[in-house]
């Protein structure tokens, strides 16, 4: 068996306020296979977003690495110098941000934005390997050649996003973290932007980590899934496993969210709010909306554990399983 590409350990990222640390991702530890399609999937401000950008080493003031490994292929990312990080950002590791209105130049050209980044890791490529390099990035993406000319406005929503992947395969990186990147796009043209991403990571066998909150989505695509709540993971394991059973109750609450086509109207949510990061709840954080609470769920944290083979959950209904 091949050695996992990408390993975090114990990954904490905080932002500092007035009132004291933010703990968005508290204690995070995932493996990424080569090859593996891993979906992190949890409600807006679970974490997702900020686990993604430590990946990367693009975490922001107020908001810092506390802690934590961040293994690509044996290095540590959070280790290495701004410059040696630099170096591994788009050649090893590639990021297709949420929103590529926001995260393409308004005022250059698609093809300098694609050339851009080969240039600066590949120096003294010359000018007409830059230009077939770009073209065949294009094509990999399903974009026609003229559109390397236009500017981003003159896109759809779904032709940006096609951008922003050619610029993350770019250098064939060993690991594409996609962050929610058909978030702003109608069914028809997310359906599109996955097929494109999935064909892409076949042909280069690249790892990708696909961050969301669609279960849906996690089920068609992904291999295997993560479930993250206010910071924490609550389940690991197979999708397959996790949609035919889920462990901890929250997994089960996010799957039954979808609208049923045989039960039409009926919508269902998770009670309650998620909770304020900066005055968790005692015990499990997430004891206040869970229909199976006990009393010491309010009292002990639960660890993260591999209750089943390849299947680790972080709920006290399952610590007295062996496996």
């Amino acid at each position: 068996m091949k050695a996992d590409i990408l390993q975090v350990r114990n990954l904490r990222v905080y932002y500092q306020t007035s009132l004291g640390p933010l703990k968005a991702v508290d204690g995070v530890t995932l493996s990424l296979k080569p090859g593996e399609r891993f979906g992190l999937v949890g409600e807006s401000g679970s974490g997702k977003s900020t686990l993604a950008l430590a990946l990367m080493r693009l975490t922001k003031p107020p908001g810092y690495i506390e802690g934590g490994q961040v293994l690509l292929d044996g290095l540590d990312l959070i280790k290495v110098s701004e410059n040696e990080i630099r170096k591994v950002r788009l050649a090893q590791i590639a990021l297709v941000p949420q929103g590529a209105m926001s995260s393409l130049n308004p005022v250059m050209r698609i093809k300098d934005q694609i050339i851009d980044g080969i240039k600066d890791h590949l120096k003294k490529m010359p000018g007409s390997a830059l230009e077939e390099r770009m073209h065949e990035l294009l094509a990999k993406v399903e974009l026609k050649p003229e559109m390397a000319n236009m500017f981003p406005h003159e896109l759809s929503g779904g032709m940006k996003q096609r951008v922003c992947l050619a610029i993350a395969i770019s250098l064939s990186p060993k690991v594409i973290i996609a962050d929610e990147p058909t978030s702003a796009l109608d069914v028809v043209v997310q359906r599109q932007v996955m097929l494109t991403l999935g064909q892409v990571q076949e042909s280069l066998g690249v790892s990708i980590l696909l961050v969301g909150h669609d279960m849906g989505l996690m089920a068609q695509f992904v291999e295997r899934i993560g479930v993250l709540y206010a910071g924490k993971l609550a389940e690991v394991g197979s999708v397959r496993e996790v949609f035919k059973e889920s462990l901890h109750p929250y997994t089960r609450l996010l799957i039954a969210c979808p609208p049923s086509l045989e039960e039409k109207g009926q919508f269902k949510g998770i009670p309650g709010l998620p909770p304020l990061l900066l005055n968790p709840p005692s015990g499990c954080v997430f004891h206040p909306r869970c229909p199976q609470t006990t009393s010491r769920c309010s009292v002990k944290i639960p660890s993260l554990k591999e209750v089943y083979p390849g299947r680790w959950v972080a709920c006290h209904l399952y610590t007295e399983v062996k496996r």
